[in-house]
């Protein structure tokens, strides 16, 4: 079962020649979900193969550089002829600034535009993972992360023992792994723990979107299989990135560290750092080693823990 993260855009606040603004694509089972819009990201979908028949956009905040590029987004499925609804997930206050987006440069789309406001700890439950927003430190705008968080998967079945024990192949299979106990033509009964494991983890990845680092993130990272930080900055920044609501490298190597993640992906660099971000990673992987730095178009499997 593929889980994939696509970077749509790295750079923190503004364009430049290496790096777009903020958008992440994650896809999951066929299924594409976005993080945040970042002006020009339609072009970035088209540049990296991500699909436009995506039907879920997930706002951490309001801020321009995560959000202007739903306009042209919202206008280009529209010329496309597309039916199916699209549905903007934001924190509080995001819909009257989502409703000028969407109805911005032309009157009606050819499809519905649906904008929910979402609070911390508001699951969005779907088929076999949830949503789950929680809190982040971020100046300026109501802020919220998103942890993407699977349900468990049923525990391996044992065919060989399923053989030894004269269970023909087939339904009787299934029906097992599904939890059922099956009654065999000779009367035994075959209980599922007999030939099933315990259940095992899904996978968690968490997506913060820009924040100071925070308790609230350590508590839903916590022992995610990949966490997605912004690092806006360096040490020499540090106290900039404490007046404008961001984050270090190295604090969020501190964060991955603390919350006990299997994997940490940067994003979210400052202009200066767009070309060689090479100090960000020394100084994050001094904390926590398997650090990614993100660059646009990077793609990134999550596999499952074991």
């Amino acid at each position: 079962m593929s889980l994939t993260i696509r970077l749509l855009g790295t750079s923190a606040s503004r364009p430049t020649v290496e790096r777009n603004v903020s958008s992440i694509a994650i896809e999951r089972e066929g299924e594409t979900l976005m993080f945040d819009c970042g002006e020009g990201t339609q072009r970035q979908m088209m540049r990296y193969g991500v699909s436009f028949g995506l039907e879920d956009i997930f706002f951490t905040h309001m801020h321009a550089d995560h959000l202007l590029g739903v306009v042209g987004l919202i206008r280009t499925m529209a010329l496309q002829g597309r039916t199916e609804r699209l549905r903007l997930w934001g924190p509080r206050g995001s819909s009257r600034v989502l409703r000028r987006a969407e109805s911005l440069g032309f009157e009606r789309a050819t499809f519905s535009v649906e904008i929910i406001e979402i609070e911390a700890g508001q699951r969005i439950e779907r088929s076999g993972y949830a949503i789950i927003p929680f809190p982040v430190e971020h100046r300026g705008s109501a802020s919220l992360g998103f942890a993407l968080v699977e349900e468990d998967r049923k525990g391996r079945f044992n065919p060989d023992l399923a053989r030894e024990l004269g269970i023909p192949e087939g339904p009787l299979w299934g029906q097992i792994h599904r939890g059922e106990s099956v009654t065999l033509d000779d009367g035994r009964v075959i209980e599922p723990p007999v030939l099933v494991g315990p259940k095992r983890p899904g996978r968690t990845v968490v997506v913060t979107g820009d924040t100071r680092p925070s308790p609230d993130t350590i508590d839903a990272a916590r022992d995610a299989d990949l966490l997605i930080h912004e690092a806006t900055f360096g040490d020499e920044e540090a106290e900039r990135a404490v007046e404008t609501g961001h984050s270090t490298a190295r604090e969020a190597a501190t964060v991955a560290r603390v919350a006990g993640v299997r994997r940490l992906l940067l994003t979210h660099f400052s202009a200066r750092y767009s070309r060689d971000a090479g100090e960000l990673a020394a100084q994050a992987r001094s904390v926590f080693p398997d650090t990614v730095i993100g660059k646009d178009g990077l793609e990134l499997e999550v596999p499952f823990p074991e």
